[in-house]
């Protein structure tokens, strides 16, 4: 399916050339690299395609293609594993703020500053990997467990209506949580899958989702499999890391992401 009937930008600018091959290549290194990564430590794929994507097409159509890749990668994270109806039982209050806070959040991704916005979820994401690197780990009493939960969702909700991102401050709360390894990618599943409903809704809420803008033909399809793919890849690598191994490899993971999003943010 040539690129013009898709809406993307002629690849001429990418290659030099007429054809779409390199570009369907590029598009199956990048979600395939970014799949491996959120099987390793329960997140990235969002921000690392985004960002790689962005480099040879408009955002837009980036965040576009990106939607059933980080949906199914979620849901399967959220699935793979036998602790989800415990975790549903302890985190229904982090998953209602979430979805309230995204719903119902006075700010939208149309009223604030992108940049401005991932600078400093980048700087924030930063300081509390290098928190926990350094082993000054965050922890939440187990009693206001259920208060902390719904503040933490909300926050998040509302951080995810404005800026589209919502690693924060989920991911830091979940994992002041002193899940297993295993638990904590689940727990992550379940979250991003609750944050990405949540946000198609408000997307839909607000009409800023037209029929014309929704992927087809290979970009539709190929996304899919190559991150899925990515993913198994690895979620083996990381069933041979001890938890030891697994808590350096996930607070490195939220500092290159940090650092990403932060100089991302600054320099759009």
């Amino acid at each position: 399916m040539p690129l013009r009937r898709i809406g993307f930008m002629n690849l001429s600018t990418v290659t030099g050339a007429g054809n779409e091959t390199l570009l369907i290549a590029i598009v199956a290194v990048v979600f395939l690299l970014a799949g491996l990564v959120k099987g390793v430590v329960g997140l990235g794929l969002p921000t690392l395609s985004m960002g790689l994507l962005a480099s040879v097409m408009p955002p837009a159509h980036a965040a576009v293609i990106l939607i059933l890749p980080s949906f199914l990668t979620n849901a399967w994270q959220m699935w793979d594993g036998a602790a989800l109806a415990g975790l549903l039982r302890r985190l229904w209050p982090l998953q209602l703020g979430v979805v309230a806070g995204t719903l119902w959040a006075p700010v939208s991704l149309a009223s604030l500053d992108a940049g401005l916005a991932s600078a400093g979820l980048g700087a924030a994401l930063v300081v509390y990997a290098l928190l926990g690197l350094f082993a000054l780990p965050l922890a939440v009493p187990r009693r206001g467990e259920r208060a902390c939960s719904l503040a933490a969702g909300l926050i998040t909700g509302a951080v995810t209506a404005a800026t589209g991102v919502f690693v924060f401050p989920a991911v830091p709360y979940l994992q002041a949580l002193a899940l297993k390894k295993d638990e904590l990618v689940q727990a992550l599943g379940l979250s991003f899958t609750v944050s990405t409903v949540a946000l198609f809704g408000r997307l839909v809420m607000e009409g800023s989702l037209a029929m014309e803008r929704l992927p087809t033909g290979w970009s539709l399809l190929l996304p899919m499999p190559a991150a899925l793919l990515g993913m198994a890849a690895g979620q083996r690598l990381r069933g041979r890391v001890g938890e030891k191994g697994f808590k350096r490899l996930f607070f490195l993971g939220l500092l290159l992401i940090g650092i990403y999003m932060a100089i991302r943010g600054v320099t759009r």
